[in-house]
């Protein structure tokens, strides 16, 4: 039962949801076990069956895993990475994925979105959608203020910790 990546982080995505503290999965040319808790071995891997390195020094939280692994759609080349902020006003407060997943805007494709730029949000307003394991995670924002930048399009790809969206707290 081999493993591509999307998998691999939507399973690790779904374990740091739950209480389970340890995971093993194996097939006969491979072996993955996940871990957490304290132990500084938190992913053991033997015999795998394709060239997927994962480090323990990623932390042996499983979304500390996913984030760790390199994004789905990331380019070949030396690029910078495009997850990567752009210097902006110190000002300004981010929104966050809280999560690995997809990022939609609206609620349904033919819906208005739940914010443009320019809106003025309040605190417990949702904010956008993240799509994780086919469950629709509508995020509240945790700031009140204006909108002055949405940093992703429909559809696209997040991971734990980017950067949605930037308000001017003012």
């Amino acid at each position: 039962m081999p493993l591509d990546l999307k998998e691999l982080r939507e399973l690790l995505v779904a374990l740091s949801q739950t209480d389970i503290s340890e995971l093993t999965l194996k097939s006969s040319d491979f072996e993955l076990t996940v871990r957490r808790g304290d132990s500084s071995d938190g992913i053991g891997t033997e015999r795998p069956s394709q060239e997927t390195a994962l480090s323990p020094s990623a932390g042996s939280h499983p979304t500390a895993i996913a984030a760790a692994l390199p994004p789905l759609d990331a380019p070949r080349s030396q690029e910078p990475s495009p997850s990567a902020p752009p210097p902006h006003d110190r000002r300004l407060l981010e929104i966050t994925s809280p999560m690995v997943g997809t990022f939609y805007r609206s609620p349904a494709p033919n819906d208005p979105p739940f914010v443009d730029v320019g809106d003025r949000i309040r605190t417990g307003q949702t904010v956008c959608i993240v799509e994780a394991m086919k469950l629709m995670n509508e995020l509240e924002s945790e700031v009140s203020g204006e909108v002055v930048e949405i940093l992703l399009q429909n559809g696209d790809p997040v991971e734990f910790g980017q950067p949605l969206m930037r308000v001017n707290p003012g």
